[in-house]
C-alpha cells in the first residue's frame, strides 16, 4: 500500500499552482528582456513593431498555457518520467535500422555525403553560385558554406520523417495499454540525432581543412542542434498523430520538405533577395537555425546578439510544441482502434 501511494505521489509531479507560477515567471522574464532590450543600430519604428509582435506572442502563449495547463504538461511529464527507456529505445532504433544490410549503419552516412558532393558539383563548379556568395559578402569556401546549410536540413528532414511515422512503425506498441506511446516520436528524433552528431564532426573537419582556426563560437553548434531537435520534435507530435488517420500526410510532408529545401536559403544566400522580401524567408524557423550554423562558423557572432530572431524562434517553437501536445492528447484514445 505504501509503495502504491509513493508511486501516485511521484506521478503527480509539480502541483498545478506551482507549474502555472513557473510559467508566469518565465513569461514575465521574457517580457522584461524584450522591453528592456535596445538595438542602437535598428530603426526605432521597426524595433517597436518587433517588440509589439513579440509581446503579443508571449501574452497569447501564456494565456493558452494557463487555460490548457493540464493538457499541455502531460506530454513533458511523460517524456521526463521515461527518459531512461527513451534513451535505450532510441539506441536500439538506430542499430536495427540497417541491421539487414551488408554495410549496416554505414548507409546512414553515405547518402548525405553523396548528396553534398552532388550539390557542390552543380552549384559550386557548374553554375556560378560562388559568385553570388561572394557578391553577398560571405567570406567562406562554397563547399564549407553549403555543407553548413545542408547538414542541419538533413537532420530536420530525417527527424520529421521518422517522427511522423513513429506510431505507424511501432503500431504493436501503440496497442499495448501499459506502454507510454508518447515517447515514440522522440525516440525517432533522437535516433536521427546520432547521425547528425557524426555530420557535425565531419563539418568541423572540413572547416579546419580549409584553414579556419578553432573558436569559442563553435560551441554554438550544440545550441543550434538542440534548436533543431526541439523544433523537429514539436512538429512531429502533430504530424505523427494526424498521419494515423490521414496516411497521405506522409507524402505531403515529403513534398513540403522538397519545396522547403529550395525555399530556405540553404544552397543560395539570402543576400540575393531584395531587402523588403527577406522577412518572408526569415519567418521560417528553420532559417534561424541554418543561419545560426553559418554564423557560428564564419561570422563569429553569439546567438543572443540576434535578439529578436532568437526570441521569435523560441516563442514559435514553444507554440508549435503546445499545439502538438494538444493534438496528440486529443487523438491518442483512438490510435489503437485505427492501427
Amino acid at each position: 500500500m505504501d509503495a502504491t501511494v509513493q508511486n501516485e505521489k511521484k506521478s503527480k509531479g509539480l502541483p498545478k499552482s506551482v507549474g502555472i507560477l513557473i510559467g508566469v515567471g518565465v513569461a514575465l522574464a521574457f517580457l522584461a528582456i524584450i522591453l528592456v532590450h535596445r538595438n542602437p543600430l535598428a530603426v526605432p519604428k521597426e524595433e517597436w513593431i518587433k517588440k509589439a509582435i513579440a509581446v503579443g506572442m508571449v501574452l497569447v502563449s501564456l494565456t493558452a498555457f494557463i487555460a490548457l495547463y493540464d493538457k499541455i504538461v502531460v506530454l513533458p511529464k511523460e517524456l521526463w518520467g521515461n527518459r531512461e527507456l527513451i534513451w535505450k529505445l532510441a539506441r536500439n532504433d538506430f542499430k536495427k535500422r540497417y541491421a539487414g544490410s551488408t554495410m549496416g549503419r554505414v548507409w546512414a552516412f553515405i547518402q548525405p555525403i553523396v548528396t553534398v558532393g552532388m550539390y557542390y558539383c552543380i552549384f559550386g563548379i557548374i553554375f556560378p553560385a560562388r559568385a553570388q556568395l561572394a557578391a553577398s559578402g560571405v567570406k567562406a569556401p562554397y563547399v564549407v558554406w553549403l555543407t553548413a546549410g545542408l547538414i542541419p536540413w538533413f537532420y530536420f528532414s530525417e527527424a520529421i520523417g521518422g517522427g511522423t511515422s513513429a506510431l505507424i512503425e511501432y503500431n504493436y506498441l501503440v496497442k499495448k495499454v501499459v506502454f507510454k506511446i508518447s515517447i515514440l516520436p522522440i525516440i525517432k528524433v533522437i535516433a536521427a540525432t546520432f547521425i547528425h552528431a557524426f555530420f557535425v564532426l565531419l563539418l568541423l573537419v572540413l572547416y579546419f581543412v580549409f584553414h579556419f582556426s578553432p573558436s569559442l563560437y563553435l560551441i554554438q553548434l550544440i545550441y543550434y542542434s538542440f534548436c533543431m531537435f526541439f523544433l523537429a520534435l514539436a512538429i512531429s507530435y502533430s504530424t505523427c498523430a494526424i498521419v494515423v488517420f490521414f496516411r497521405d500526410l506522409s507524402q505531403i510532408i515529403g513534398i513540403l520538405l522538397q519545396v522547403g529545401m529550395w525555399a530556405t536559403p540553404i544552397m543560395w544566400e539570402i543576400g540575393v533577395i531584395p531587402e523588403k522580401y527577406r522577412i518572408i524567408f526569415k519567418l521560417n524557423p528553420v532559417f534561424y537555425i541554418i543561419n545560426g550554423y553559418r554564423s557560428a562558423l564564419f561570422e563569429k557572432q553569439w546567438f543572443f546578439e540576434d535578439f529578436y530572431s532568437t526570441m521569435f524562434f523560441w516563442i514559435t517553437a514553444a507554440i508549435i510544441f503546445g499545439i502538438g501536445a494538444l493534438i496528440f492528447k486529443r487523438l491518442k484514445p483512438h490510435f489503437a482502434d485505427v492501427l
